[in-house]
């Protein structure tokens, strides 16, 4: 199976390149299935459920989040009911929503995804390795094509879950800062791993921000609006070719895409 999963997309720009892009995108290369981060999709920051209906119309079959799903309360229903838009599994109980799903996707089986947060340099939440555990053992009963979004700060906690997870999952893929690393591999037990998988949005920017007006913050550390950008946007991320009888991945690419 070919899993493309695409980076944080960032607002109207980042979701435009999705729906111009998108489709052909995963004829040329034919991909099987999509996994994409959309918790910065709404204006740079959270999603809504029209949001969230029309990136699966594009062709995305799990929307992954982070800590900016809750920016929009709008969204907290359509969690409740959705399959295919998850939030980070190791909120604690009683958060709207799950971390986990399991999507079928036609022709090619079941495919599972679970969304993780950070605890290094971001708010207090359960442990994401304890909660991972559980998640792929519960996943592990419908498929064994599993992937996880680290969603978090800093690079030792995502590698420590590459490292954790590994010959557990399909795929262990950081998102979260916006910039893709260099750094993609297969672990040893056959889990594919990339630190930071990048960004779906503009690029003359500062991780999809007005450059100036981040600067602007920098220099006085005066509150201001960061306004998303529209310049230079791409679609990145990483596609994964995963053998479907043993859930290993067999190769990881990095991808970027011009719009």
């Amino acid at each position: 199976m070919k899993i493309l999963f695409i980076g944080d997309i960032v607002g109207e720009p980042g979701r435009e390149i999705i729906r111009k892009k998108l489709r052909d995108y995963k004829s040329e290369k034919k991909i099987d299935a999509v996994i994409a981060n959309a918790e910065n999709a709404a204006g740079g920051s959270g999603v809504t459920q029209r949001i969230a209906e029309e990136l699966h119309e594009f062709g995305i079959d799990i929307m992954t989040s982070g800590d900016h799903i809750w920016k929009k309360r709008e969204v907290y229903e359509y969690l409740r009911r959705s399959d295919r838009l998850i939030r980070p599994a190791n909120y604690p109980d009683g958060a709207p929503g799950c971390g986990a799903t399991a999507v079928e996707i036609k022709g090619k089986g079941v495919l599972g995804a679970v969304n993780l947060i950070g605890r290094v340099f971001m708010d207090a939440v359960d442990c994401p390795f304890r909660k991972a555990q559980k998640e792929i053992e519960t996943l592990k009963k419908k498929t064994n094509i599993i992937f996880v979004d680290m969603h978090a700060e800093a690079t030792s906690e995502k590698v420590a879950m590459g490292w954790y997870l590994d010959g557990k999952v399909s795929a262990v893929i950081g998102t979260h800062t916006h910039i893709q690393t260099a750094d993609e591999k297969i672990l040893p037990g056959g889990t594919a791993y990339i630190t930071d998988c990048g960004m779906t949005g503009p690029y003359d920017s500062v991780i999809g921000r007005r450059k100036e007006l981040i600067i602007e913050r920098f220099l006085t550390q005066l509150p201001n609006r960061f306004e998303v950008s529209d310049k230079e946007v791409e679609m990145h991320g990483v596609l994964v070719e995963v053998d479907e009888k043993t859930g290993k991945a067999v190769s990881i690419k990095r991808v970027r895409v011009s719009s």
